[in-house]
């Protein structure tokens, strides 16, 4: 494998994990925003009891997300610095602002309720703001004055793949994150909060795959290219399709106990699901991180810098994952937290 094929597999390996737990994250703020003051207010415990503790590992992946970018595709960072700057400063204002909030959450109970709306309403906008940069990949949305890229904002917010993506974006959120917190719930044995997440999990599931193909739908003329590139690699598509209806159906599927789905696999089946379709796209958007101007090739670092640098993150990687799998024993298993004991 070449280095900048090994170094963009790496990128987007990060951005598989940081979409995961980021959708857990900013779906849990939503949710427990949607049920904070709801008779069914159990949910909203589950989420924020989820969601008190995990917001810091999604901002450590994201630093590293960032930093990873930066570091392996240093040549494209002037390109991605110019166009993305808008909705990549907006989102990391916002960011900063809900985790500014979730710093002192528990330090200032008098402001509960703007905390829960600034979690839930910042747990929308921000995906929103990260999926926007997908249509831009696209082609059709950069044009160059005086050799300098600029980003074409009214040919950008006319166009209907923008608001399909956001639209995606926040299903694919919603969706995520209720069917994992529909597991959580059941690990907590609170059967409330169980069958509130496995309803909105029902229902979503459906729409994010038609958000999904309507998405593809409305690409513009200039993204034939990835267009072509995802027909011929239908065969992943299809095992995407092929997981998730083995996951949505696993809901339907009643236990011993009387009580319908298998919360665990399901979460599995689903993650398997997107991770597929995340690698699929990836491979379908090769050589390009920008169409047309910018290929991997052009941002990729000197291969003789990034070796050493893949030891660094081999090194880093091997402190990090004891603890992640420590914090997962702690706050996802341990039983005395999840039912606050």
């Amino acid at each position: 494998m070449e280095a900048s094929t090994l170094a963009i597999t790496i990128l987007w390996s990060l951005l598989f994990v940081y979409s995961i737990l980021g959708s857990l994250d900013f779906g849990a703020g939503f949710w427990g925003m949607i049920y904070g003051k709801n008779e069914e207010k159990s949910a909203s415990q589950i989420a924020n009891r989820f969601l008190s503790p995990t917001w810091e590992v999604t901002n450590v992946f994201l630093v590293i997300f960032v930093v990873s970018v930066v570091t392996f595709f240093p040549f494209a960072t002037t390109l991605l610095g110019s166009i993305l700057l808008v909705p990549v400063a907006l989102g990391i204002l916002l960011l900063t602002i809900r985790t500014t909030f979730m710093v002192f959450q528990h330090y200032a109970g008098r402001f509960v309720n703007i905390l829960r709306l600034t979690s839930g309403i910042t747990g929308l906008i921000i995906p929103a703001l990260l999926v926007s940069i997908l249509p831009i990949t696209l082609g059709g949305f950069v044009s160059y004055e005086d050799h300098y890229p600029r980003l074409q904002y009214g040919e950008l917010f006319a166009h209907p793949t923008l608001y399909m993506h956001i639209l995606f974006g926040i299903s694919t959120e919603l969706f995520i994150s209720s069917i994992f917190l529909m597991d959580y719930a059941k690990e907590a044995e609170d059967w409330n909060a169980y069958h509130t997440f496995r309803k909105h999990s029902i229902w979503l599931g459906p729409v994010n795959i038609a958000v999904a193909m309507l998405t593809i739908g409305t690409f513009p003329t200039e993204a034939s290219w990835i267009v072509e590139n995802i027909q011929e690699n239908w065969f992943a598509f299809g095992l995407s399709l092929l997981f998730f209806l083995v996951g949505y159906a696993l809901l339907f599927v009643k236990k011993k106990d009387g009580r319908k789905g298998r919360a665990r696999i399901s979460v599995v089946m689903i993650v398997l699901q997107y991770a597929v379709a995340i690698y699929a796209y990836g491979s379908a958007h090769l050589p390009y991180l920008i169409y047309p101007d910018l290929t991997v090739t052009d941002g990729f670092t000197n291969p003789d810098t990034f070796y050493p640098m893949l030891i660094v993150y081999a090194v880093g990687f091997g402190i990090l994952i004891p603890a992640f799998f420590l914090f997962w024993r702690l706050f996802l298993k341990d039983r005395r937290y999840l039912r606050q004991e």
